[in-house]
């Protein structure tokens, strides 16, 4: 297999420093897990300017010979499927089949695949080949709190709302923007402040490293809530899933929980790394600690 190195391929495609510093983590306002607000502090950090490729991906699997979930002892992970109408809303099962063939390469099953789609977020991957990729690449997946802080810091909802990757029309039978899969769009595409992460909102749900626990019983569209927290782990960002209609998760503080083995097709990632509070004096870092100086206005 090829010896890609890794640590320079993964930097190649772009991560994003930040400085850290104290926000408001949470929201009140919407769905019962995400309560309560609080105030939080993270340590400075950099973090991927967008979510793992196809393309990155494959060449971790080339390179480790690294076999996900899905295509292990049951071959298989879910895949959505549009209704041909309108169904009821608090039944997931009616949108969602499990495909003995769906995995990270083919993602719908044995009649998909991803030549066309290198660019796009890889999906079907579980958090634990997440974990994998990451410790291949040198870097981790971020917490929670460092997800929402980058995301509160690069989006705004107004933003989101006209040009995010998510649902657009009457879910789940009718979307605007596209009537068949892929439904993802390239990690470049979407939305985000110049010099910030890209595209977190929407498009793929993404895994971070903090356990799940819900406050209150979770919402619709939420996930799982069973399990024991160290077995279920938060995914942030919403999806092209989610809509005004029915899951309006696509917000920094929306999070749902799922279990280390959970895939589909509308799961990515995306890496983090810690940051020296020294390394923010860099030159590279400076004109982000200034930006995020000037963005991280909210009131406590």
């Amino acid at each position: 297999m090829a010896a890609w190195p890794a640590a320079f391929d993964h930097d190649a495609e772009g991560t994003i420093c930040l400085a850290g510093g104290r926000f408001v983590m949470g929201s009140d306002h919407h769905y019962p897990e995400e309560k309560p607000t609080r105030a939080v502090s993270v340590a400075a950090f950099a973090i991927d300017r967008h979510a793992i490729t196809n393309a990155q991906f494959a060449r971790f699997v080339e390179d480790t010979g690294y076999v996900t979930t899905a295509e292990r002892e049951r071959p298989g992970a879910l895949v959505f499927q549009m209704t041909e109408g309108p169904v009821s809303l608090t039944d997931p099962s009616r949108w969602w089949r499990f495909v003995d063939s769906a995995c990270w390469r083919a993602p719908e099953g044995d009649d998909s695949g991803i030549a066309g789609r290198m660019d796009h977020p890889v999906v079907q991957v579980s958090h634990e080949d997440a974990e994998a990729y990451a410790a291949w690449a040198g870097t981790r997946l971020p917490t929670e709190a460092e997800w929402e802080f980058a995301a509160s810091l690069a989006f705004d909802m107004n933003e989101v709302l006209s040009t995010a990757n998510i649902w657009r029309g009457a879910f789940p039978h009718q979307n605007n923007s596209r009537t068949m899969a892929p439904f993802t769009v390239p990690v470049g595409s979407g939305t985000g402040h110049p010099g910030l992460p890209e595209n977190m909102l929407g498009n793929v749900w993404e895994w971070t490293s903090s356990p799940f626990h819900a406050t209150a019983r979770a919402g619709c569209c939420s996930g799982t809530n069973e399990g024991p927290a160290p077995d279920v782990r938060v995914l942030k960002g919403g999806s092209f899933l989610c809509a005004k209609s029915y899951c309006r998760r696509y917000r920094p503080q929306a999070r749902i929980g799922q279990t280390l083995d959970y895939a589909t097709n509308h799961i990515g990632f995306r890496c983090a790394r810690d940051m020296p509070e020294e390394a923010i004096l860099n030159e590279e870092c400076r004109s982000k600690k200034a930006m995020d100086d000037k963005m991280r206005e909210i009131p406590l």
